[in-house]
């Protein structure tokens, strides 16, 4: 047998592989995670609001293995395209730079896929929502947009958990709806949401603390103690003067006043505000979202339902809805400011020259 040349490689030898790069993977998780946040204190000037308690994310026990933020939801996968002591340096320094970040507030609204199917008799169907996904996090002001049939009020309804979707999920509060029963949704509504209807809905025969109180009395709160709560949050928006005044000796900028103090009295989480300034003038609607940038400003979600663009133009974001779905979601980088128009207008009444004032509805 001939000798093998000891200048050739040995045949059992493996070939070199080349250095392995390493893979960081993070999975988020698949639903809202809460913990516990408490609303911003109460400014000393304008209207003042403390909210309830709004969930956000624990802090992970463990160093985590990324150093990449991302939404709920979705899988990163992030390729260091370095030597492997290389890249220990770099993920060290993320590392160190991530913890030094504070934690990202958790969505109130998780909204994923929702559809609404309404039907007309047994064979009829009539779609008002198509797949819409959605988040809005504390302290944001977002304007839904749409006309007529473009599903921002069954939108609406939805997030006010008064109706069911057909598919999907919404997450509330760190809360999955779907498996609510009726006396859990009822609970929710009454010590999360916050309601204001385009109509007011006021007790005609009932004075304005008597109205604010009557979320209370579902609450099992006392009688004095109800009565309490009522005047402080009446006078928060202005009405400490009109506390025993019915709805008919109220201007409809006063009532709807009372609809929001009603609203906020129970300390809720989010405010829903239906076509709050559908039935009033140009002057009061002005009124009217001054009370709802003031409470923003204090630290209190508000998802505000409008056809008019001058109104949405006061929210930080606008949602867009037609035909069942989200068409447009950005942000506004120079809302109006309904105070200093306020302002404007008391200026131009008190001046001599004339009684006509005029308010420029351009949008910044």
């Amino acid at each position: 047998m001939a000798k093998k040349d000891p200048r050739l490689p040995d045949d059992n030898l493996e070939e070199p592989t080349a250095p392995t790069l390493p893979v960081i993977e993070k999975q988020t998780a698949a639903s809202p995670a809460g913990g516990e946040h408490e609303g911003p204190a109460a400014g000393e000037s304008g209207v003042s609001y403390t909210g309830g308690s709004i969930p956000i994310p624990d802090r992970p026990t463990e160093k985590q293995a990324s150093p990449v933020r991302q939404p709920l939801g979705k899988t990163v996968l992030v390729k260091v395209q370095a030597e492997p002591e290389e890249a220990r340096g770099l993920i060290q320094a993320e590392e160190a730079l991530n913890e030094s970040l504070p934690p990202r507030l958790a969505p109130v609204i998780v909204v994923r896929d929702l559809i609404k199917t309404y039907m007309l008799g047994r064979r009829t169907s009539v779609p008002a929502l198509r797949g819409v996904s959605l988040e809005v996090r504390p302290g944001e002001f977002v304007a839904i947009m749409g006309p007529s049939g473009s599903g921002k009020s069954t939108f609406m309804n939805l997030l006010g958990c008064l109706d069911r979707p057909t598919s999907g999920e919404y997450w509330l509060s760190g809360k999955l709806v779907s498996s609510l029963s009726n006396d859990e949704l009822a609970r929710m509504r009454n010590q999360l949401l916050g309601f204001v209807f385009q109509g007011f809905n006021l007790l005609g025969r009932a004075t304005a603390v008597r109205n604010v109180a009557l979320p209370m009395v579902y609450a099992g709160l006392s009688r004095r103690e109800r009565e309490r709560r009522a005047r402080k949050v009446l006078h928060l928006v202005g009405l400490g003067g009109r506390l025993d005044h019915k709805p008919s000796e109220l201007s409809g900028g006063q009532q709807q006043r009372v609809a929001i103090a009603r609203a906020l009295v129970n300390g809720p989480s989010l405010l829903l505000a239906d076509e709050p300034t559908g039935n009033l003038d140009s002057r009061t609607s002005i009124e009217i979202m001054g009370v709802l940038q003031a409470l923003n400003e204090q630290g209190l979600t508000i998802v505000l339902v409008t056809h008019d663009a001058n109104i949405a133009a006061y929210a930080k974001r606008q949602v867009a809805f037609l035909d069942g779905r989200i068409v447009r979601d950005e942000p506004l980088s120079a809302p109006r400011s309904a105070q200093k128009e306020w302002e404007a207008l008391l200026k131009q009444s008190a001046s001599p020259t004339g009684s006509t004032t005029v308010v420029e509805e351009g949008v910044e």
